[in-house]
């Protein structure tokens, strides 16, 4: 056998390896993980219906993080307190045609990420625990997940409506943000604490740390403009929402971990 044969042939093992890793997953109702899997050598190419299943489970997942993960999770989030309708809400963060987007620059990393990657951002921040392991059921459940909602692959396009709320630079005034928390209390409480899992914590040991992008005033003020108060979302001015930003961004939260400052 020549050396680029050998190659090919190496590259096909693996392929059809991790694949049939992936299969017995998603058809196990146990919790062996993918080294059960290689163990067992064996398990059917998936099906369409197999995909559909950990995707299924990696929404699971996504809504309720703190149970499905909660060996991974510090605080009280789920991914859908900040990608709000399970992915799929406009100027929430939405992820719909993401996964086509990967890998990308990551200023905040200084480097090119994976969906993989990126997935471990939330959970080492917003989550305020630490990073899944790739070989996880988690890490696939949710990265099937997350690629059910590329309809069209992106194609290095992203979602016309994807991200947060494009906002005019403004400064926020906490002591104002003060004022207008009063409407965010009726559902978040005085102490931001919230209702977990219905209701997210803002601030406080439940919620996001200090080194999550949610922790950036302006990145809060975009979500809260179009997002909130929930069932009258657009109700406040876009300085009101700078200002209620500042406001809970000032607020106690977890610290994040040093050790996690490649992600």
């Amino acid at each position: 056998m020549g050396g680029e044969e050998r190659v090919r042939w190496v590259r096909r093992v693996a392929v059809v390896s991790a694949v049939l890793g992936i299969a017995v997953l998603a058809g196990s109702s146990g919790n062996k993980g993918l080294a059960g899997a290689a163990e067992a050598g064996r398990g059917p190419v998936p099906d369409a219906r197999q995909q559909l299943n950990l995707a299924r489970r990696g929404k699971k997942i996504f809504d309720a993080t703190p149970k499905y993960a909660s060996e991974y999770v510090g605080n009280e989030l789920a991914c859908g307190d900040c990608h709000a309708a399970s992915g799929r809400a406009d100027y929430a963060a939405p992820l719909i045609d993401v996964a086509g987007l990967f890998p990308m620059y990551s200023a905040r990393a200084g480097h090119t990420i994976t969906l993989e990657d990126r997935i471990e951002e939330c959970f080492v921040r917003s989550e305020a625990g630490r990073p899944l392991p790739r070989e996880s059921e988690e890490m696939l459940a949710l990265v099937a997940y997350i690629r059910s909602l590329s309809k069209k692959g992106a194609n290095g396009q992203p979602y016309a409506r994807r991200g947060l709320a494009k906002l005019p630079e403004l400064q926020g005034d906490p002591n104002r943000g003060r004022i207008v928390y009063h409407q965010c209390a009726i559902c978040h409480g005085n102490d931001g604490a919230g209702m977990p899992p219905s209701i997210p914590s803002l601030w406080g040991k439940g919620s996001f740390n200090d080194g999550a992008g949610m922790n950036k005033p302006a990145k809060m003020a975009a979500y809260v403009y179009k997002n909130m108060p929930q069932g009258n979302p657009g109700a406040l001015t876009v300085q009101d929402a700078y200002d209620v930003a500042a406001y809970i961004c000032r607020q106690p939260r977890p610290k994040f971990n040093p050790a996690y400052a490649n992600f």
